[in-house]
Order: C-alpha cells, then structure tokens, then sequence
C-alpha cells in the first residue's frame, strides 16, 4: 500500500504536537508528513519530546521517527498565534496532498486542524477543507460523515446558519447525499447492504405536518425514490429518538440535515476518539475532529486520540480500496 499522507494544518495550532506525541506510542512506518521541519523540530523541543525527522520517500521503522515532505513556512516565531503569511504554506500542503493522492503516490490523506478565519484574512477565499477538497477533485458534492467506534452520522447540509437550513434541504440534496452515503459505505467501508437512518428537519418528524411540512414536501419523497432504487433507507425519524440504542444497533448511519442535530450527540459520545471523513471524493481524506486548539500548542495536553482514530480509518479504507482494485484487476485479466 502507497503511503498515508497527513498535513500538519495550522501551524500555531496543534497539529505538530499530536503527530510527535502519536510517533512516540506507535512505529508510523507508513505515513508521510507534511510540514515544515523546523516547526516540527521546535514543537519536539518544547513537548520535551524525542524526535528523528527523516525525508521522504525514507519512511520510519522506529519509535520517535516522522518522515517529512518539507513545506516551509513564511514565518516561524508566531508565539501560538496563526498569522496570514502562513496561510500560502497550509493550503501547498493541501495541494500536495491532493495531487499525490489523485495520481495514486499516496492511498489516503489525513488533514491535521486548520483556521479558517486567518487563511481569509490572507486575502484567500477559504470556506473550509471540504469545499476546497471538492473543487481541487471536481467532486460534484462532498458529504461530511463522522464516525466514531459506535456511531457514524452524514450531514444533508453543513455550515450553514440555522435560519437557511429549511430552504437548502431539496429532494435532489437528500438523494444525492443519501447515494453518496451508500455508495461510500460499500466502497470505503465494505458494508454490502448499508441502513441508512434519516433524521426528519423538523420536531418530532413534523407530525404529520403540524409541526412542518418538510418532511411531507420533500424528506418523504425523496426516501421513496431512494427506495425504488435499492437504497435502505428509513425514515424520516424524529432526531430524538433516533439517535437510541434501539434504532442505531441495527443501523449503519445516521444522516442529519444539518450540523447540530447529529453531531451534539456523536460528539458528546466521542469526543478526541472520532474521525471527520469526507465522502463523495475520488480520494480517501480522513481528518481529526477538533479544532486548532493554539492555547495547547507545545503544551503537551492535547489528545492524539482523534489523529489516531483517522490514520486508523484511512489505512483500513485503503486497504480495502486496494484490495477492490486487485481483484478488478485480476478480473478484468481473466477475462
């Protein structure tokens, strides 16, 4: 399997810190780093923590090692603040990342933290790591799924202001992101026949309409074509009762339509321990499911729990996709 490849983020975040502390627990024999090594070097010093930085393509076979694509940074003494002058070097190591995994150097790409608001202030018109992965892929519509151990929850609609939410939620949307969602979940996750469960908009799944008429207009019709295309789908559930035991044992997923009515409880649940993936892409990204976090940096308190859960999710996608891959190859020799 071609190499893992996880760009650092912001670099007055900590997306160095949990990289050497994860490198300190586990041989990262398959994973490449991209970043700046004299940031590396500096967060390693200031963690108090033992680092050997090798150069890609030389990869680690030891404890403490972290292979490196340089990516130089504008600017080094930022003092935990993110500065501007950083924000060409984030997003290079995106495009790096994307490039490499798009011509096949890389199986999988995991995206350390980054902020969104300082790569604006650069002058970049910047909406988030999803958006920008879908335009540099051509991807026609990403989907934002978390997973944790227990529970994976798809969002219909991401970050968007409460008061838009309703307009924006179309049958074309709801079966769109539904495809996706079930396309992915046999792809990258091998599940043959997914159950899809899926949240009404409204309380209570509108109630027949007397607590809105989303569900009735446009949530109910969709899951019905969705159905005759041999999708599992069931719903639409009202989010209060279908994030229970009863509902999730025998489910897959859960799709939200929008961002706080899935995430609080998935979050609540597994904070630091889940993944933040991206469906819908012709690549594999996985991410962690946390902020920068600037105030930890160099501290040693933050969590690598979250990166380890992504690597994690990535390297089994790529070795199923890999696996996929061998056998059409083998197939389409045979015949």
């Amino acid at each position: 399997m071609k190499p893992i490849v996880y760009t650092l983020g912001e670099p007055a975040g900590i997306g160095a810190d949990i990289i050497i502390q994860l490198a300190q627990t586990q041989v990262l024999s398959n994973l490449v780093c991209l970043g700046d090594i004299e940031l590396l070097k500096r967060r390693a010093k200031r963690l108090g923590l033992s680092l050997t930085i090798l150069v890609y393509p030389e990869l680690p076979s030891e404890l403490g090692e972290i292979s490196v694509l340089h990516h130089p940074l504008a600017e080094h003494d930022f003092n935990a603040q993110p500065v501007p002058t950083n924000a060409k070097a984030v997003l290079g190591m995106l495009d790096t990342a994307i490039d490499g995994c798009m011509s096949g150097e890389f199986s999988a790409m995991v995206t350390g933290p980054l902020h969104k608001g300082v790569i604006n202030d650069a002058g970049i018109a910047f909406s988030g790591h999803t958006e920008y992965l879908a335009e540099r892929t051509g991807a026609e519509l990403p989907v934002m799924l978390l997973a944790s151990n227990d529970m994976r929850v798809a969002l219909v609609t991401t970050h968007l202001p409460l008061k838009d939410v309703s307009a924006a939620i179309t049958n074309r949307l709801v079966q769109q992101v539904c495809t996706i969602v079930d396309r992915d979940l046999k792809q990258k996750y091998g599940i043959e026949k997914p159950t899809l469960l899926v949240c009404g908009l409204n309380p209570h799944a509108g109630e027949g309409g007397h607590l809105g008429m989303e569900e009735i207009d446009i949530i109910i019709p969709a899951l019905n074509e969705l159905r005759t295309k041999g999708i599992n789908v069931i719903g639409p559930l009202p989010a209060d009762t279908l994030f229970t035991k009863k509902y999730l044992q025998d489910a897959d997923v859960a799709i939200a339509m929008y961002h706080d009515q899935g995430l609080p409880v998935l979050k609540a649940q597994s904070f630091g321990k889940a993944a933040n993936i991206t469906l819908g892409l012709p690549i594999i990204r996985t991410s962690v499911d946390h902020g920068t976090a600037c105030d930890l940096a160099g501290s040693g308190k933050a969590d690598m729990g979250s990166l380890q859960t992504a690597i994690r999710v990535a390297r089994e996608m790529a070795i199923l996709q890999a696996g996929v891959k061998t056998a059409m190859h083998k197939k389409g020799a045979v015949d």
